[in-house]
């Protein structure tokens, strides 16, 4: 397998045990497996048989199947037969969630079983418990004596099991004790962990999902710090932002989340959870495995874990140019180098769209702050605007307002003219260090470092040369600059990601430069790309989020189509969060972290949520984007779009 990062400073991959699903070995001495699940009837045999063939074909290692009560469960042995009649041999995962007698007739039929400890085991209510010692054992016994049947089952029958945590669906009691937090994810996971050790079966699974992939990298470190102090040894794990969407957004979260912890070392199987036809999701996994280090690393004893919190944690402190550094929000930078002429049109792709007939420039919510381009610019320019140039076409310049020039590392601090605002100067991040402490204090804050990510520079490289320069005081603000290499690549936005999303939850989140490639992505796909990691890091808010999850057999409505037409209706409201669920399991969970919520409640009914809470019950799914934006408007938070 081709790999863009193959020179990694850190060849450490987190040593994990090997697990059996029918052939199907997982764990660190095995490549990352790859899996989806099917959004079928599971009633319809035919219609889910065709569709785990397609799933395999589109390299599937692993496909799950709901199985949301017994009549389900006991059709996954016809699907079973059926597929290995047709040749096609993928083990089958069952996904359970409230029915624990539909767990233990699956697992004698497939060869692995997901269970979700806060749906298998626990309730939601939104409720806050207070128990004493004694009580809560009394739970805990409570949870033993539903799983451990499951687990005895597993064990006869040689099937797989994942212990699949959701941030969304934690138990009252554990968000009682432990908050709806990484904490509380991690003891979800442990307390079946330690009955199914207890009982000395091993051949287990665990993951750690949520939709917001920062709550979800801090929960996997979590998990595996835990696993190394108490357990000794670490199961292999299965990564995934859970709802992460469609689209740009949906790759974007799923690489940040995903990739960040392959590149950690840690990860043995994925799935990216895309509101698309499940054999849409396998390119994708392909992209991102493809994109990260992890590919090629071989297992280590031990992996030393990041400190609790890292993930989006303490911002790296640097000095305030203009509105670059200090507290200020990260900026973006659009590459317009490659565009000839610059016209007022070309603006219109980075967020600028001109008004001839007002003779006024319309600024988006994810306009960019600077522009690169290799001359000045012909027309009167937006306010807001600056724009970067070579050094040598900036000398040129009689007018230098707006504009500010781009030095080589190699030109910089020698007798040459600089700018007493702002000079932005190219230097590789293994020089980083020794060239920032040889500048004056006057350069330092008339500096911005522009640093190159490219396919010869891995993330773990560059923080690894960056690092060092946290101790310098009056460090001037840095940005990364990008271009993806799509020789190798069919996904420019994990591309990008892969390249600059480790770096921001490091704590550096000054700017992204990102370069569009000669093919494959327009000045404005990739312009939405940089804002989408921002938003997705949570570093930089400028537009709405939507949690939307993946079809599966339980769904009620078409997601597919009803998440194109909730974005169609809401995309301009910035900041705002809508969670579009096609059934309840995770629904009101993740929800919580969501200003407004959409989820199936009945064939063609949908409930809304505010919050976790409903306020609209069985809402006709022809009407119920108006009544949306009708809630909307009664929280005051609705605006009219552009």
């Amino acid at each position: 397998m081709s790999v863009l990062y193959p020179n990694t400073l850190d060849a450490t991959r987190l040593a994990t045990r090997q697990v059996k699903a029918g052939d199907l070995l997982i764990g660190s001495d095995f490549p990352i497996r790859l899996q989806t699940m099917t959004s079928t009837d599971t009633m319809d045999t035919a219609a889910t048989v065709d569709q785990v063939i397609r799933c395999a074909d589109a390299g599937a290692d692993l496909v799950r199947v709901t199985a949301p009560g017994l009549r389900d469960a006991e059709n996954l042995l016809s699907i079973h037969r059926l597929l290995r009649r047709n040749d096609c041999n993928v083990p089958l995962v069952a996904d359970i969630h409230f029915t624990p007698n539909a767990a233990e007739l699956a697992a004698r039929f497939v060869e692995k079983v997901r269970v979700n400890p806060g749906n298998y085991a626990g309730r939601k209510k939104f409720e806050t418990i207070v128990y004493d010692q004694d009580s809560y054992l009394y739970e805990l016994d409570r949870v033993r004596q539903r799983f451990a049947p499951l687990v005895k089952i597993c064990k006869e029958y040689g099937t797989a099991l994942r212990v699949g945590v959701n941030h969304g669906s934690l138990s009252d009691r554990i968000t009682s004790r432990y908050g709806d937090s990484p904490p509380g994810m991690v003891e979800s996971a442990m307390e079946f962990l330690r009955i199914a050790e207890d009982l000395r079966f091993y051949n287990i699974v665990v993951s750690m999902k949520s939709s917001n992939p920062l709550v979800m990298v801090e929960a996997y470190h979590r998990l595996v710090h835990t696993m190394q102090e108490e357990l000794g040894h670490c199961y292999p794990l299965h990564l995934g932002v859970t709802e992460a969407g469609d689209g740009d957004d949906g790759r974007i979260k799923s690489a940040i989340g995903i990739g960040t912890l392959l590149e950690d070392g840690i990860g043995d199987t994925i799935r990216v959870s895309l509101t698309e036809p499940p054999e849409a999701e396998l390119p994708v996994c392909r992209s991102i495995v493809k994109n990260y280090a992890c590919a090629s690393k071989v297992a280590g004893q031990r992996l030393e874990v990041k400190p609790a919190g890292y993930a989006g944690g303490t911002k790296v402190r640097t000095n305030k140019i203009l509105n670059i550094g200090g507290n200020s929000l990260p900026v973006v930078v659009a590459d317009l180098s490659q565009t000839d002429p610059v016209t007022q049109k070309t603006l219109g792709e980075v967020g600028y769209d001109y008004d001839a007939e007002t003779d006024k420039w319309n600024i988006s919510n994810a306009s960019a702050d600077y522009v690169f381009t290799q001359a000045p610019l012909s027309f009167p320019l937006p306010g807001a605007l600056g724009i970067v140039i070579p050094a040598e076409a900036w000398l040129r310049l009689g007018d230098r307002a707006q504009y500010y020039p781009l030095f080589d590392h190699k030109q910089y601090g020698t007798d040459g003219p600089v700018s007493d605002i702002v000079n932005f100067v190219m230097v590789p991040a293994s020089l980083a260090a020794g060239f920032t402490d040889g500048l004056t204090d006057r350069q330092r804050r008339r500096t911005v470092l522009v640093i190159r990510i490219d396919k010869t520079t891995a993330p773990a490289d560059c923080l690894q040369g960056i690092r060092p320069m946290q101790k310098i005081d009056g460090l001037p603000p840095v940005i990364f600059q990008h271009r993806p290499d799509l020789e190798n690549l069919d996904e420019p936005s994990i591309a990008c990601t892969a390249a600059t999303a480790r770096l921001i939850l490091n704590g550096w989140k000054d700017g992204l430069w990102l370069v569009a490639p000669e093919t494959g992505a327009s000045l404005a796909s990739v312009n939405q790309i940089a804002f989408g990691i921002l938003q997705a890091t949570r570093t930089r808010i400028s537009g709405s989020e939507y949690i939307s999850c993946p079809s599966c057999g339980r769904t009620l409505f078409d997601l597919q189509s009803t998440t194109e037409k909730v974005r169609a209706a809401t995309s301009h409201l910035k900041g705002i969060k809508i969670a579009i669920m096609g059934c309840i399991v995770n629904g009101p969970g993740e929800m919580a972290d969501a200003d407004f919520g959409y989820v199936g409640s009945g064939p063609g009914k949908i409930s809304l949520y505010k919050g976790n809470q409903v306020v609209r019950r069985n809402v006709s799914d022809q009407a119920v984007v108006e009544t949306l934006i009708g809630l909307i408007k009664e929280s005051g938070s609705w605006a009219e779009p552009p």
